[in-house]
């Protein structure tokens, strides 16, 4: 490179949120000081403009400060380039190497990093020596921050502190050590809306339909209005989308518990975010005031695991049944197959199977019914189960139990007994067994005799284990039986006067529906058995439903 006589100039500078903790000596106004000064005291220097990247990591190029300067040492513009140091410009010890070796050269472009004197006009200088040293140095100190700052925020989650940058969409940060999530009540009012309408089964698409048609901000424009500053995701399309929905719903921060380290990055040098494994998340509970309650997130929850979400009509809705009705014969869902208009204008929509409906009658029968009809059954059953609680509670409640196959009082009893007679033994196991090695050591009794009553001892207490275990799984899962039995016979009283069947009480009460064909003979009643949450299990994948 040769010297010139005359040099444009473009100073750049960087911060990192890492390199704030050192503080004023590397800052980015201590930089522009030290480095304007230098070219005011060089003669035939202009200094064109100061180039900024305050809160990024030297790691990764793709930083809006330095890649406006090299798209300016490129056109020409500037043809030196100043900054304070080698890790201002990139940590990355293979980057910066190709740009001071290779890219600057090539355009005749001066580099200087004044604190490690390298200079590419003096190519021969012992810094430009050691520079792939500093630059490897530089990268290994990149790798260290970056492990000692994970570590930090790993033990700051831990101990319940709020180390996201940004407050949650509902909440704000506070200013105690621990920053805690404090509820933004504007905000807070759309999550709460949020949960309540996915409580009622409307997915989340529909959920971002209703909020976009409000014109409600979504929660980086909300943030940069509170902020009075433009929203600093430039590429964002302003519009409330599933994936924004199904952020909120799966926060259990709306709960008063934070998780986090839900995200981490690639690596020191890939800061692409990708998401972690639940099992990793550090979970720290109640240490906030909730937006909603445990039942809603539990509700929401529940709805997530529902069989189906249902098909959305034109006009936004979800019909109670659509896609919890499933054929015995060939186990395809019952689906929405049409409507006909009456000369009242009234539209009666209808079911068929879905195997049937895609193949014709060679795979299967029609299983027709109309949507009147099905929810007219359903309606009917739950009515008459919910009078049933509500006339003989207790009665209902054994029947419900038995319906559950879990065993009966007496058996239980027996368990219980079963289960305390054999802890005893199994603690006074233990007590002579420490009297066996007693004697043993004061040598009161034969070894070999002792060697065999222990070896009885162990057999008897590994037996009783089990049994021990084996009984306390019994009774755990009929103590679990019984609460699913008390939440059922609960969301049943509260629709004891529904008058109509609606896809939020489907969605409260029923696994699914399984549909027989409508009998030749019209006499023959149709089969239709209905499964209900907390009574029946669910479908598993690729099993067939069955009419009992």
């Amino acid at each position: 490179m040769t010297k010139q006589s005359h040099y444009n100039v473009g100073i750049y500078v960087r911060l990192s949120q890492e390199d704030e903790r050192a503080g004023e000596s590397i800052s980015i106004e201590n930089q522009k000081k030290m480095l304007t000064e230098y070219v005011s005291k060089q003669t035939g220097w202009n200094l064109v403009e100061i180039y900024e990247d305050d809160g990024y990591s030297g790691t990764d190029f793709n930083r809006p400060g330095v890649q406006k300067l090299l798209d300016d040492a490129r056109s020409g513009k500037i043809n030196l380039i100043l900054c304070k140091d080698l890790s201002r410009f990139g940590r990355n010890y293979i980057e910066v190497g190709q740009y001071v070796d290779y890219v600057f050269p090539s355009f005749n472009i001066r580099f200087i990093a004044l604190s490690d004197n390298v200079d590419t006009l003096d190519r021969n200088s012992s810094a430009m020596e050691l520079m792939p040293i500093m630059n490897l140095f530089n990268e290994w100190h990149a790798a260290n921050t970056s492990k000692k700052v994970r570590s930090v925020l790993a033990q700051n989650a831990k101990e319940g502190k709020y180390i996201a940058s940004y407050a949650a969409y509902g909440y704000l940060k506070s200013d105690d050590e621990k920053h805690t999530p404090i509820i933004d009540e504007p905000a807070a009012k759309v999550v709460r809306r949020i949960f309540e309408l996915r409580a009622t089964g409307i997915t989340p698409t529909q959920i971002a339909k209703k909020l976009n048609a409000e014109g409600i901000p979504i929660p980086s424009d909300y943030r940069a209005q509170m902020l009075g500053k433009p929203n600093m995701y430039k590429n964002t399309f302003h519009y409330w989308s599933h994936v924004a929905v199904r952020n909120i719903l799966s926060n259990p921060i709306y709960i008063g518990n934070l998780a986090q380290q839900r995200y981490t990055t690639v690596s020191f040098k890939n800061h692409k975010s990708v998401r972690r494994s639940k099992d990793e998340w550090v979970i720290a509970e109640h240490t906030h005031e909730p937006i909603i309650s445990q039942v809603l997130w539990d509700k929401c929850q529940e709805v997530d695991r529902c069989a189906s979400h249902g098909k959305i009509m034109k006009k936004g809705i979800v019909l109670p049944l659509n896609s919890l009705m499933f054929c015995p014969d060939c186990g395809a869902k019952i689906k929405l197959n049409g409507h006909a208009k009456k000369k009242d204008g009234s539209v009666n929509y209808f079911y068929a199977c879905g195997t049937y409906s895609r193949c014709g009658a060679s795979t299967c029968t029609t299983h027709y019914i109309s949507r009147k009809q099905i929810e007219k059954i359903v309606l009917a059953d739950i009515h008459a189960k919910a009078k049933y609680v509500i006339e003989s509670e207790d009665e209902a409640r054994q029947e419900f139990l038995k319906r559950k196959e879990t065993d009966g009082t007496k058996y239980l009893d027996d368990a219980r007994q079963q289960l305390a007679k054999h802890q005893s033994r199994l603690a006074e196991l233990k007590m002579m067994t420490q009297k066996v090695y007693q004697d043993k050591l004061l040598s009161k009794v034969p070894e070999d005799l002792c060697l065999e009553t222990l070896g009885q001892f162990r057999a008897e207490e590994a037996e009783l284990t089990e049994k021990v275990k084996s009984l306390t799984a019994t009774l755990e899962q009929d103590s679990k039986a019984r609460d699913d039995i008390e939440e059922f016979i609960c969301r049943l009283k509260q629709y004891a006067d529904a008058p109509e069947l609606t896809r939020e009480m489907c969605v409260d009460l029923i696994e699914y529906v399984v549909v027989g064909d409508r009998p030749k003979d019209k006499s023959t009643p149709r089969r239709i058995q209905i499964y209900y949450k907390f009574l029946d299990n669910g479908l598993a994948d690729g099993e067939k439903p069955e009419l009992k």
